[in-house]
């Protein structure tokens, strides 16, 4: 076999209507589109949102419009206040698999940011992929120590 053997297969490629040529070519005269109206016109046919005169699809639903951020980055949020004593002893380290394992994030999947309400009694290191400047601040204040993990 060589290149210029190669073919379609049988049936697979159907030469293009030729429209509007003659009676006899089977698609003269009105040339498939019909007898008058719109669509049969040159340049016919309705823009699209319009729907007639009826109040359009996106007009009847409000909630359905607006913008959607696809490069928005969402957070298992976590409280200054909710590392309590009992899990996180003086000294102990914060990461988000501890966090998860202790139930307050569902899953390591999501990158977890400290949010700063509450309050924090005794140093900790903690591991974390953002943390808010008030959070920060308390856990400096106490003499803990932030470290931020890479996405």
């Amino acid at each position: 076999m060589n290149l210029h053997d190669l073919r379609p297969a049988p049936g697979s490629r159907r030469p293009r209507k030729r429209v509007g040529r003659g009676i006899a070519a089977g698609q003269g005269k009105t040339a498939g589109r019909g007898t008058k109206g719109q669509n049969s016109r040159s340049g016919g046919g309705v823009r699209p949102y319009f729907e007639g005169g009826q109040l359009p699809f996106v007009r009847r639903l409000p909630f359905k419009r607006g913008f959607k951020n696809r490069w928005r980055v969402e957070y298992a949020e976590v409280n200054v206040g909710d590392l309590d004593a009992e899990r996180f002893p003086a000294g102990s380290e914060v990461t988000p698999e501890q966090l998860a394992g202790a139930g307050f994030i569902r899953s390591t999947a999501l990158p977890v940011v400290l949010l700063g309400d509450g309050d924090l009694d005794r140093a900790l290191t903690v591991k974390v992929h953002r943390i808010t400047r008030g959070a920060r601040q308390k856990v400096e204040a106490v003499g803990g120590t932030v470290e931020l993990l890479s996405r």
